[in-house]
């Protein structure tokens, strides 16, 4: 049985987003923190999360997304992934009790075909575990900011596959545990484009009328 989500401080309270009526609250509670807990993740939560990604939809059913795990209960993997990361991203990740290094393959494997949709269907994927992590009381943030190549080299991922995002997760904790130049962030209300910038009718910069 998994632990007890431990409630998050009263100031993520602002992390909540500011949607039209009907948004799920999950989706409305999901974001991405860079404080996080050294409480470790239960492997049960764990195995839940990737059940959750197990599950996204994909082209072909093919399920080209990989994922490469270390936690803090293994020292060395976990300091393996850690110094992928840019010094930025390591500077608060390292806190995070979980750490992952998404990929997808190129090619479908009933065709050898290229497979232009994969790294979309990862991110399917990656939505996905995102979700549920906030569902177990938990939080992920993903991360453009490593090194992709070393990771490949460093992690043995094949030349069929492309390297995604790296991943931070674990149980969001106080900014002020942050150094300084992250906190603002931490706090501040979520921001999103407005719906007439990114939802089209049938041309290109039509306006949509549901």
């Amino acid at each position: 049985m998994s632990a007890t989500p431990k409630p998050e401080p009263e100031v993520r309270k602002t992390k909540i987003a500011d949607t039209v009526p009907g948004v799920d609250p999950l989706i409305r509670s999901r974001w991405s923190p860079r404080s996080f807990s050294s409480r470790m993740v239960s492997p049960e939560d764990l195995r839940t999360l990737f059940e959750a990604a197990r599950w996204a939809a994909s082209s072909y059913n093919e399920q080209p997304w990989r994922f490469l795990v270390a936690t803090k209960s293994d020292p060395a993997a976990y300091q393996k992934i850690l110094n992928l990361l840019v010094e930025f991203n390591q500077q608060w990740a390292s806190t995070a009790p979980v750490l992952v290094i998404t990929a997808a393959k190129k090619t479908f494997s009933h065709s050898g075909a290229p497979n232009r949709h994969a790294m979309y269907d990862a991110g399917a994927a990656l939505a996905y575990l995102m979700l549920q992590a906030t569902a177990l009381g938990l939080h992920a943030h993903g991360m453009a900011g490593f090194d992709h190549e070393r990771a490949r080299q460093v992690l043995g991922i094949p030349d069929d596959y492309e390297v995604g995002a790296a991943v931070a997760i674990g149980y969001v904790d106080a900014p002020e545990k942050l150094p300084e130049q992250y906190r603002a962030g931490e706090v501040s209300p979520r921001q999103r484009k407005p719906l007439d910038q990114i939802v089209f009718g049938a041309q290109w910069e039509q306006p949509f009328k549901p």
